[in-house]
Formats: C-alpha cells, sequence, structure tokens
C-alpha cells in the first residue's frame, strides 16, 4: 500500500501544492489592462465590425450563421441584441452598451473590484465580441479567453485587490491557488511545445521564408523592407531560435535554474513580435499569462540559493 500511496501522493503535491496569491494578482491585473486596451483600441470600429448588416465589414449575421451550424451554445452578441430588442433597445445601442461594459469591467478588475463578477463578465463578453467578430479576431483573442477563463475559475480575490481591503473577503485555500496556477502553467507548456513542433516540421521556419512573409504581409508590414533585405540573412537564425524557444519551453521553464532565462527569452520574443509587427496586445497577453504562471516565486527562490552562499562566506 505504502508503494501505491507514494505516486499518488507526489501527484496531489504536484497538482495542488500550497501557493500564495501574488501570481493570482498579476493575472488580474494584467487581464484587466489588456481588457481595457483591448475596448480602446476597438472603440471606433466597435459597431462598424460587430453589426449586424450594413455597416459591418462582414456581416455579423454571416459570422453568427457559421457559429451556429457549430454549436448553438456558444456565446454571441445575437444573444445580447435579442435581449434588447424584447425591451426596445436598438442594435446601436446595445453594441454601445456591450463595450461600455467590457471597459468598465476590465477598470474594475484593475482595481479589484468585484472580482468574481468583473472576471465573469469580461469573459462572457470578450467571448460574445470575439466570436462574433470571428473573421476579423485572432491570437490575442484566444489567449484573452484563456486567460479570463483561469482568472474566473481562481479563488478569487487577491490581497492586493479592493475587495480584500474593504470588503473583508479572503481566499480560503492555498492549495487551490496552486492548482488553477498549475493548470495555467501547464496549459501553456502544452501550446508552446506544439505551437514549436509544428514551425519545427516545417520548412518555412528553417529557411526565414515564414518570418519574411509574416513581416511583409499588412498590416503587419510596420518594418522597411529594405531593412528586411538588408537583415535577411538572420531570418533563419531567428526561426530556429523561436521554434527553439518553444519547443523547450515545458523542459527549461520548470528548472530552477533555467527558468528565470526562458521567462525572460519568452517575454523578450513576444516584446519584439509585438513592436515588428505592431500586435502590441498579443504581446501583452502573452507576457501577463507567462508572468502571472512562473514568474512569481522567483526571487524567493533566487533568495534561497543564495542564503546557503551567503552562510558559508559569513562562516
Amino acid at each position: 500500500m505504502n508503494g501505491m500511496q507514494a505516486p499518488r501522493e507526489r501527484v496531489f503535491a504536484f497538482l495542488f501544492p500550497a501557493e500564495a496569491d501574488n501570481w493570482l494578482a498579476v493575472l488580474r491585473v494584467g487581464l484587466g489592462l489588456q481588457a481595457v486596451l483591448y475596448a480602446l483600441s476597438l472603440r471606433n470600429d466597435w459597431s462598424y465590425l460587430l453589426s449586424e448588416t450594413g455597416q459591418g465589414l462582414v456581416g455579423r449575421d454571416l459570422t453568427e450563421a457559421i457559429l451556429s451550424v457549430e454549436s448553438h451554445f456558444v456565446p454571441k452578441l445575437a444573444w445580447l441584441v435579442t435581449l434588447g430588442a424584447h425591451v426596445g433597445l436598438h442594435e446601436e445601442t446595445v453594441l454601445d452598451a456591450t463595450w461600455t461594459c467590457l471597459f468598465v469591467v476590465g477598470c474594475t478588475l484593475l482595481l479589484g473590484l468585484f472580482c468574481r463578477s468583473s472576471a465573469i463578465l469580461a469573459w462572457f463578453l470578450h467571448l460574445c465580441a470575439a466570436k462574433s467578430g470571428g473573421f476579423v479576431s485572432y491570437g490575442v483573442d484566444n489567449f484573452m479567453t484563456i486567460g479570463l477563463f483561469y482568472l474566473m475559475l481562481s479563488p478569487l480575490p487577491d490581497r492586493y485587490s479592493v475587495d480584500w481591503r474593504l470588503r473583508k473577503r479572503r481566499s480560503k485555500d492555498p492549495q487551490l491557488l496552486g492548482f488553477w496556477r498549475r493548470v495555467l502553467q501547464l496549459h501553456l507548456c502544452l501550446i508552446y511545445f506544439f505551437s514549436g513542433l509544428t514551425k519545427c516540421l516545417g520548412s518555412g521556419w528553417w529557411d526565414g521564408s515564414n518570418l519574411w512573409r509574416a513581416l511583409i504581409r499588412p498590416p503587419s508590414n510596420i518594418i522597411d523592407p529594405e531593412v528586411l533585405v538588408r537583415w535577411k540573412d538572420l531570418f533563419p537564425v531567428a526561426g530556429f531560435l523561436i521554434f527553439f524557444l518553444e519547443i523547450g519551453y515545458p523542459i527549461f521553464i520548470w528548472k530552477r535554474r533555467t527558468r528565470g532565462a526562458w521567462l525572460i527569452c519568452i517575454c523578450g520574443m513576444h516584446i519584439v513580435i509585438g513592436l515588428a509587427m505592431g500586435m502590441y496586445l498579443f504581446a501583452l497577453i502573452m507576457i501577463v499569462l507567462n508572468v502571472a504562471a512562473f514568474g512569481p516565486g522567483l526571487m524567493q527562490a533566487k533568495r534561497e540559493r543564495t542564503a546557503p552562499q551567503m552562510e558559508e562566506i559569513v562562516a
């Protein structure tokens, strides 16, 4: 029996480590900032992109019709528009109210006010907008949905929130905090590994052609083509480094000695991609998820490693 219980205990200890809520505070603040910037970036084009017919670039009705074929239970803006029509609200009014609510819950997440309700509402409203605007959404929407999903299920509030200070609400179980952080960590490992594996199996990342196409394709063609031609020999090296960082992520991000360096490299990679291609929100959400998952505890681990060395020096 002892031999059977030991593996179970190790699995339980891995999945339910006792954690502080620092990582949850990073996730909450980061996602609140992300929601605010996301809403502001779409303010002028919100109705244009998400109206049912007429103004929309493609038309929300087509996107939602395709979505309904896949599933009738995926949240979409048509639910809110239909609900608004029952109380006499026009589509434009409902869309404006949806944008305002998304912006407001982003601000309340930043402050840590009504954390649970704000996280649930932010997840739902963003998912409605992302699914109804499927033709104009990209990776940032998927990762925002992932982050908000984990946030709304995590044991909110954290100690840095207004809810914690004013309402005396407390997160009770440190092992539950550890579980949701562990799930986020494992999810990121799967994402990076299979993303890197996909790049590795194709030739476009070995010869740099995929990077070239990404950098010259509108609207990501921020860098002058002459500069790209001048530095074209670095594209194969950059492509190799990208998928090496991604494939190696599940290995080196867990090791204490390499975690800090790998986290810095991954965040640096997203910063460069964001600046070079104008994908600022995508860079931000990836940095938020990575820092929340693996950032907290790095300084403590460093202190634990240096403490014995300092004792030896003093001795």
